[in-house]
């Protein structure tokens, strides 16, 4: 990594990395210093736990998906036929990321709601922010919240189908059908 990187950085960097590769419960303490070229004091004066250290994993995380997910969801507007057709674009992209492993989100709750239930209330945020971008999409209306809901609901399913099959052609297949049955309602 960079030495202009500041440790901290380097920490979170190094953290969100491991965390989102492998896991949380997976990645341990000392692999993150080592990863991030740090001292056990360094890490432990710009995080007092792996708790803090998970916290301001999400944090990160969600900054950088939201503005990657923005971003693309602007570069497809207007191409496609249907405004929803967006949504399938920007997630294709990222389906078919080389280090694609899911929603960092949904990977949290899973391995540690019940430890750590501020990590519940994050992914909530998390995807109430998504949920918003894509009623940003949507023509003003009465069902406009209720339909990004829905759709936001239909791409953690798609998440979780990419995952799983380890290719995204059927969730992304899958995904088209719902957005389009939901728009045209």
């Amino acid at each position: 990594m960079s030495e202009n990187i500041s440790a901290r950085d380097r920490i979170l960097r190094s953290a969100h990395n491991l965390f989102y590769r492998d896991g949380i419960r997976a990645t341990g303490i000392d692999r993150i210093i080592a990863t991030a070229s740090v001292t056990k004091a360094t890490f432990y004066r710009h995080f007092p736990s792996k708790n803090a250290l998970i916290k301001a994993y999400l944090d990160y995380r969600h900054t950088l998906w939201i503005d990657k997910f923005a971003e693309a969801l602007e570069r497809h507007r207007g191409k496609a036929e249907f405004a929803l057709d967006t949504v399938s674009s920007a997630l294709h992209e990222w389906f078919d990321s080389a280090n694609y492993r899911g929603c960092a989100f949904i990977n949290a709750v899973v391995e540690l709601d019940a430890a750590l239930p501020e990590v519940g209330a994050i992914a909530q945020a998390h995807k109430t922010a998504m949920a918003q971008l894509i009623g940003d999409l949507l023509p003003a209306s009465a069902e406009r919240e209720a339909l990004a809901g829905a759709v936001a609901l239909a791409i953690d399913g798609a998440i979780i189908r990419a995952q799983m099959d380890k290719s995204p052609e059927n969730a992304l297949r899958t995904l088209a059908v719902i957005l389009r049955a939901l728009q045209t309602q």
